[in-house]
């Protein structure tokens, strides 16, 4: 029978410093794939393989990755930016619930060479997906999204009563 351990992990958010909720112990397994993640990082063969004709964020054979991205809390609104390379709106779907976003995308490439007598001609395609957990309650129905340079940005009011209120000590 395994048993589990917590500890408090220690968030900071803009000057303040909350404590977020316990996380689990690993078990042997997990905790041996983290060690081999740390010394074989995923991908380290990929420098032996085929060049992709796509380079950039979603290169490779189309194991297209989750866009990373920045979560910003602020007053009002908590405004998250995901690097979206290469992908137009038209293949961006966002949803927002109260407690969390998701962005979900295809990707789709096309590359030819032709040399002489070669000619190569290559299509991929994939699909990603993010969920994150938003820090507070959102406003879902007044959330905005705007596309510009790869980045993807969504604006989300936080409900009234999720809003950082200062207090005065007397």
């Amino acid at each position: 029978m395994a048993t589990e351990t917590r500890q408090d992990v220690t968030v900071r958010k803009g000057t303040e410093i909350q404590k977020s909720a316990p996380r689990r112990a690993l078990s042997p397994f997990e905790e041996m794939d983290r060690l081999f993640e740390r010394v074989f990082p995923r991908g380290w063969l990929r420098p032996l393989t085929w060049e992709s004709p796509f380079p950039g964020e979603f290169a490779g054979s189309f194991e297209t990755r989750p866009p990373r991205v920045d979560v910003f809390d602020g007053e009002e609104n908590i405004v998250i930016r995901a690097e979206v390379p290469g992908v137009d709106k038209k293949d961006i779907e966002v949803s927002v619930n109260d407690t969390s976003a998701t962005i979900k995308g295809k990707v789709m490439r096309e590359a030819k060479e032709e040399k002489g007598e070669y000619f190569r001609c290559e299509i991929g395609s994939g699909e990603f997906s993010r969920t994150v957990t938003l820090p507070c309650a959102v406003d879902g129905s007044k959330a905005s999204a705007h596309l510009k340079d790869g980045v993807l940005e969504l604006t989300l009011p936080k409900v009234e009563k999720s809003r950082r209120h200062t207090i005065r000590i007397d």
